[in-house]
């Protein structure tokens, strides 16, 4: 995927006409195509240039591009051959549900140092967007993942992975039985559906063994209810990367239709969705945003998951608005992002590590 890219807004959309926006981020269509080109402030356009793979080392890694049903970028630390394999990573990227690529700038600045704090090998799968396909579409796809992954482990000739050098790498390298979910904003709401599939143990068609979740890590979920919550009212949204506007539109975009925002995928503590007593969930470290605009139904989820008996760590990131930690410009540059980044990466690295 390439890019977004900054053109005139009155580019051609010949007779076609726009039914629905997001401001800067996309516009459908009545024939039911969406265009993407980024029309919004060009400053914010660097975080989202694609970053290619790259086979030898750069800053202790390498970086893969695994093309199959779904598509995986994987980060695989170089670490002393000490004969001990990696836990692995599966990063869901965020987006709303409807916008992004894993191979954007934003994502490749955090994950490749993630792979090397741990380290780990993280595995990211390229999810598929809202409207053309909505939830559970990205459900399906991240556990499609996972089977991918455990395929590759068991396989000698990896499905999906051909003579691919890469395959060969991360089916050496990594241990399965210690997959850990990792999640952005709307990635962070599939982190709690999708462990949930795998963990549920009374699904006897289901065999995933050797591949377990040993743990999820929601970053900054994208829960709603139907009401305001008072962090939404009072939050001041300070970057084009997630507002009010987009939250609405893009969960009307991706939720089922007919779907309102207490849908349990927008609100699994919400009275729609199952009760968390009887969710299977591995433990779970749930990162908030101080200043984040969903920060209280983001507390709201932990407390359910506290109340239901569930293993949970919160790690609130005081100061800091939604996503903080995928701006490389703003950890560079501002010392208190970077403080509460590598805050983050500690955290994260310290639960795996006891997990």
């Amino acid at each position: 995927m390439a890019a977004a890219e900054s053109k005139p807004r009155a580019q051609a959309a010949g007779a076609r006409k726009v039914v629905d926006e997001v401001s800067g981020w996309l516009r459908v269509f009545d024939d039911g195509s969406v265009d993407r080109t980024w029309t919004g402030p060009p400053e914010a356009l660097p975080l989202m240039e694609p970053v290619p793979p790259y086979a030898e080392p750069r800053d202790g890694h390498t970086l893969h591009d695994l093309p199959g049903e779904p598509n995986l970028r994987v980060y695989l630390p170089e670490v002393a051959n000490g004969g001990e394999r990696l836990p692995v990573v599966v990063h869901l990227h965020g987006g709303g549900f409807c916008i992004s690529h894993p191979s954007w700038l934003m994502y490749h600045h955090f994950y490749s140092r993630l792979a090397c704090a741990v380290p780990a090998a993280v595995v990211s799968v390229e999810l598929p967007l809202a409207p053309e396909r909505r939830l559970p579409a990205h459900i399906d796809t991240a556990v499609a993942a996972l089977r991918r992954l455990r395929s590759i482990a068991l396989s000698s000739s990896a499905d999906g992975g051909g003579n691919d050098p890469a395959v060969k790498l991360l089916r050496e390298a990594v241990d399965v039985s210690r997959v850990f979910l990792v999640g952005d904003s709307s990635g962070a709401n599939l982190v709690h559906f999708v462990a949930a599939r795998v963990c549920d143990n009374d699904d006897d068609s289901d065999n995933w063994a050797p591949l377990r979740v040993a743990g999820g890590v929601p970053i900054h979920p994208g829960f709603v209810r139907a009401e305001r919550s008072r962090s939404e009212l009072e939050a001041k949204a300070d970057s084009v990367f997630f507002t009010l506007d987009m939250l609405d539109k893009f969960n009307a975009m991706a939720l089922p239709a007919g779907a309102t925002r207490e849908h349990p995928f927008t609100c699994p503590m919400g009275p729609q969705a199952p009760p968390l007593e009887s969710v299977p969930l591995p433990p779970m470290l749930v990162a908030v945003g101080e200043n984040d605009l969903v920060r209280d139904t983001n507390l709201e989820y932990c407390d359910a998951l506290r109340d239901a008996g569930k293993d949970v760590e919160v790690l609130l990131s005081r100061g800091m608005s939604h996503a903080f930690y995928l701006n490389k410009f703003a950890v560079d540059m501002d010392p208190a992002t970077g403080e509460r980044t590598q805050e983050l990466i500690d955290a994260i690295t310290s639960f795996i590590a006891r997990h």
